[in-house]
């Protein structure tokens, strides 16, 4: 990104060797011999359009797309380095005891961490955008800048790949995410309860604004007695007509919604989050093919969405009568290094 971008205002900066691809591309001796786009010289033409591209870089790193649920309510690091193909990690378990013991005692119990290595791989997600000299030419000519929205589709592919990664791992490439069957993370089993048809059923709709707090509470508890109280998972996710369900569904007698009455005495619960990616049918992100509701602790001491290079516009490369700018992220999926602390249930 251009240090110079404002973006209340054009850049005026650019990227050199943008401006160098450009100088050397035929783009721009065609651009200068147009009368309507009125460029002094081939350095001029340059300059212009090296800016546009500056400019336009700028605003698709800064563009935020709050439907991908991963990337703005998990943990994200960058901590391996970008040119890492894998990386090792441990998954802990705390082992041992602690005892009263006699004055000069030799022999005292040991309190430990039990370490499980995994290894996570790095892979790159790629995409490309570009301008045709047709394209540079009208936006000159109608005094308006070059069409964002092709670097802003680009920027949008590639955190949506993220978030699905995150949400579904990729096993083809060996990348893990929360609801990876083979990450460890235990699951939940929700109560079921009879229609009027005998038939079973664990999904919210069919249970009561009583059985569904049983169910939430029975997680938390779940948790607890996994882990001997260890952990306290502060973060409820759930799928998106779910949240909505629990946001209408009231608690007779008592003027409270599900969602508020868990909000203000879970006692340990900070955040709800409403995921589309959970639902029954996001069949993307949700390998169950079940509604899930995902508890966890947002910290990254716990897990991490683990990306070693963030997105990254590289200088645009010259085609025949085209600027490319190819686009490049790379991720290792989801590092969990305390499975207990988080939990899935199917069925919602």
């Amino acid at each position: 990104m251009s240090k110079n971008y404002n973006p209340e205002m054009p850049s005026t900066g650019y990227d050199v060797a943008d401006l160098a691809a450009l100088k050397a591309s035929n783009l721009m001796p065609a651009l200068k011999e147009d009368r309507l786009c009125r460029f002094d010289s081939t350095d001029d033409a340059s300059i212009f359009f090296a800016r546009e591209l500056d400019y336009i870089k700028s605003k698709s790193y800064d563009k935020i797309y709050p439907e991908f649920t991963a990337l703005n309510n998990f943990p994200i690091t960058h901590e391996v380095p970008e040119g890492a193909e894998s990386m090792t990690y441990y998954s802990y378990e705390r082992t041992g005891m602690a005892a009263i013991i006699s004055n000069y005692a030799t022999d005292l119990p040991r309190a430990d961490v039990k370490g499980a290595p995994s290894t996570a791989f790095v892979k790159s997600i790629g995409t490309s955008y570009g301008y045709s000299v047709q394209d540079m030419r009208a936006s000159r000519m109608a005094g308006k800048s070059l069409d964002t929205r092709r670097a802003d589709s680009a920027r949008y592919a590639v955190d949506r790949t993220t978030n699905v990664i995150a949400f579904a791992g990729d096993k083809q490439n060996n990348l893990v995410g929360v609801l990876s069957t083979d990450n460890n993370i235990p699951l939940y089993t929700l109560s079921e309860v009879e229609d009027e048809k005998g038939v079973k059923h664990t999904d919210f709709k069919h249970k009561t604004a009583s059985q569904i707090l049983d169910d939430i509470n029975g997680m938390f508890a779940y948790q607890a007695k996994i882990t001997k109280g260890v952990e306290h998972a502060d973060t409820l996710m759930l799928p998106h007509s779910v949240y909505i369900d629990i946001s209408t569904r009231q608690i007779p007698n008592t003027g409270y919604t599900v969602l508020r009455f868990l909000k203000e005495n879970a006692p340990y619960l900070k955040d709800i989050v409403s995921a589309p990616e959970l639902e029954t049918d996001a069949e993307d992100t949700n390998p169950y093919k079940k509604g899930v509701m995902f508890l966890y602790t947002n910290s990254v001491d716990k897990f991490s969405l683990e990306i070693p290079m963030p997105f990254y516009q590289y200088p645009l490369q010259n085609r025949n009568l085209e600027i490319i700018v190819p686009c490049e992220e790379r991720v290792a999926g989801c590092i969990i290094y305390y499975p207990l602390s988080a939990l899935i249930a199917v069925g919602a």
